[in-house]
């Protein structure tokens, strides 16, 4: 007796082709065309989750660096100001801050501003 596999085969090309539902013209119809656009598919979602995060990153620095900016400091010596004072806020958070928030972002900028002089007060002292 010959063994054909056709009851999984059958499923392993409907999942593919319901996974393919949505896209255009053969990649949706035919089971080679749509398993090529699928693994294709899946490489980019792969990538861009990690990308997404870089793109995000990028963006709340943007975001931080013009508000800091209006307030009389670079994003470089706001970010090392916060350090010195020992403040562990994210970009993300200090983004959000600085789109929705001023004044809170505004008192985030004092607090960078004296953790620079206490910063530089220690360096002449030392």
């Amino acid at each position: 007796m010959r063994v054909t596999n056709a009851v999984a085969s059958r499923k392993r090309r409907k999942r593919v082709l319901e996974a393919a539902k949505g896209f255009r013209f053969r990649r949706s119809k035919l089971y080679r065309y749509a398993s090529d656009a699928l693994d294709h598919g899946r490489q980019y979602a792969y990538r861009d989750r990690r990308n997404r995060k870089r793109d995000f990153r990028n963006l709340w620095q943007v975001r931080i660096n013009a508000a800091s900016r209006a307030a009389g400091l670079t994003y470089s010596r706001f970010i090392e100001g916060l350090k010195a004072a020992s403040v562990v806020v994210d970009r993300k958070i200090l983004a959000e801050l600085a789109a929705t928030d001023m004044a809170a972002f505004e008192q985030m900028v004092a607090t960078a501003k004296k953790g620079l002089e206490d910063k530089a007060k220690k360096a002449q002292k030392a």
